[in-house]
């Protein structure tokens, strides 16, 4: 089987948002922008990429996220309930439909025993609804990162 380019990816997500009529919104972490980059590489992207938040420290999760402080402190920045507040809060501020959360441990250092280099969290949101999952991602830095960010764009398939 041939594997998908991350624009191909891109593209089928954006295919489908067209289908609902929804439009989306990012929020990251780890991969600083990479997933709204891919999103926006594909030619009229405008009609359903709003754009994202990149929210690198925990002071940005909070301040443009709501993700609360409590949270952060009692679960950490790589969480399920991080990543659950990210995509809510992206959903909340940006008026998009759906919202795509990602935070995790890129590496090389950083990681735990209980939080490995290569853990991310994923946290999907839209109406009421909001989904997480974890994955651990093997390699290099831009690895995990490129892993992320194509996970992230075939994530619209756990709601079809």
């Amino acid at each position: 089987m041939v594997s998908q380019t991350r624009h191909d990816l891109a593209a089928v997500f954006g295919k489908w948002l067209q289908q609902k009529q929804w439009q989306m919104v990012t929020a990251e972490s780890c991969t600083g922008g990479g997933i709204g980059y891919a999103m926006s590489a594909v030619p009229g992207s405008s009609a359903w990429f709003a754009g994202g938040f990149i929210t690198y420290s925990n002071d940005m999760k909070h301040h443009l996220l709501h993700v609360p402080t409590f949270t952060l402190a009692k679960h950490g920045a790589v969480s399920a309930e991080t990543a659950e507040s990210m995509a809510r809060g992206a959903l909340a501020n940006s008026g998009a439909d759906l919202a795509i959360a990602v935070t995790g441990i890129a590496g090389p250092d950083g990681g735990t025993k209980d939080k490995p280099v290569g853990l991310v969290w994923f946290g999907l949101a839209w109406g009421n609804h909001c989904i997480t999952w974890s994955k651990i991602f093997e390699g290099s830095r831009t690895q995990v990162r490129k892993a992320t960010i194509d996970e992230a764009l075939r994530s619209f398939e756990k709601i079809t």
